[in-house]
């Protein structure tokens, strides 16, 4: 069965829409921001916690967990899911762009990938196979494939042959995709656990758009994995490097030839204003680490824009971070004392701004999904960008 998607509302003025996904018992309303659990947890927060702060899915990483804790450890305890104690879904990515960003020795053969742990130097072979099978023990609801992605600057051949393999691995990964799940056995649960038993069968598998900056290369991605029956389509390749400009023209491009009927999800891009204008151009779904990290370095995203609390001008400020935000960080804390355990690096810190950050971007992606319900998206992009463009 095909993953259930609808789109509930279409913008007048541009491509933006209000959709639902469905897993199993899970809803999770598009456009939504995934927060990055890259080692089965989003740093410094419980689980009971991100559950407050997300829209009903997170994502983890396939190349962390394969090398840490181990795939057969997260079997062993029920899946990922059981592993984490969460009840919601879960988003893997492949793990390709870790190999590549990761590994300055990475080697690429039409098979696959061999690549150096950064962790103890040992060398791994991952293949489109082999990656499938991994986030399927996992018990993942949405599986992502080997792709290869390539840098902003890369030259013309070079990019149309890593397109050409991310389709050759795509083809691989949905055969793969189906002949396992048919096959795949695991562990029961105990009763109290039947929800996530429940959940982890519900199994999903995303292709991935490259090409590049080449029009003409990401056209043909397009078409050519889209001919593959896939339950969504993710844009890769468009989250470091490049111009802001160029990658608009390019995301637009791309956004605008994906099917309609299935959701489209745009890989590590999370800012305010990336969000903004990629759900314009009709992008359902983004993931970034970018709010969690940047807030353990003191950068708090507030309605009044961004605000880094390390800077002395802060010291004595005793008003929360955000006077309009209602969550726990600003409901309880101050400025002045946030920036005092940042400098100090003590963990409370990192745990008030993560809270403070990922609830800013629920909140953005709720009033972006009402504001094209209400037909006032434009207006709600100009505040935005007011905000975080000036900087």
């Amino acid at each position: 069965m095909p993953m259930e998607f609808k789109v509930i509302r279409e913008d007048i003025t541009s491509r933006a829409r209000v959709g639902e996904i469905k897993i199993g018992n899970v809803v999770i309303p598009t456009p939504v921001f995934m927060p990055v659990g890259t080692q089965a947890t989003v740093k410094t927060l419980s689980s009971e916690e991100v559950k407050d702060l997300s829209d009903n899915i997170i994502l983890s990483n396939t190349y962390h967990l394969y090398l840490r804790p181990g795939i057969d450890i997260i079997e062993e305890a029920g899946g990922l899911h059981s592993f984490m104690n969460w009840e919601r879904a879960i988003l893997t990515d492949s793990g390709g762009f870790q190999v590549f960003s990761l590994n300055e020795l990475t080697k690429i053969t039409e098979e696959g990938v061999i690549f150096k742990s950064h962790l103890d130097g040992s060398y791994h072979k991952f293949t489109p196979e082999k990656v499938v099978d991994i986030q399927l023990r996992l018990g993942s609801n949405i599986i992502m494939p080997l792709d290869e992605p390539v840098l902003p600057n890369t030259d013309y051949k070079t990019t149309e042959k890593a397109t050409e393999r991310t389709y050759k691995w795509a083809q691989t990964s949905i055969k793969t995709f189906k002949t396992l799940k048919e096959k795949l056995t695991r562990k029961p649960l105990p009763k109290e656990n039947k929800k996530i038993e429940i959940l982890r069968d519900e199994n999903y598998h995303f292709g991935i758009v490259q090409g590049g900056f080449f029009k003409d290369l990401r056209k043909r991605s397009v078409e050519e994995i889209c001919s593959i029956e896939f339950d969504g389509f993710a844009i890769g390749g468009l989250s470091v490097g490049e111009e802001k400009e160029k990658t608009y023209e390019i995301l637009s491009f791309t956004s605008e030839i994906l099917p309609k009927e299935k959701p489209r999800y745009l890989m590590g891009v999370g800012t305010p204003e990336d969000i903004i204008f990629s759900v314009s151009v009709g992008v359902d779904m983004f993931d970034c680490v970018f709010p969690t990290r940047a807030g353990r370095r003191g950068l708090f995203f507030t309605s009044l824009g961004r605000i880094n609390i390390r800077n002395k001008k802060y010291e004595k400020d005793f008003s929360p971070p955000d006077p309009n935000c209602d969550c726990y960080t600003c409901q309880n804390y101050t400025r002045a004392y946030i920036r005092h355990l940042i400098r100090s690096d003590e963990i409370l810190g990192y745990r008030l701004t993560t809270i403070h950050n990922l609830y800013f971007f629920k909140n953005l992606m709720r009033k972006i999904r009402e504001s094209i319900i209400n037909g006032t998206f434009q207006q709600l992009s100009k505040e935005i960008l007011s905000l975080y463009l000036k900087e």
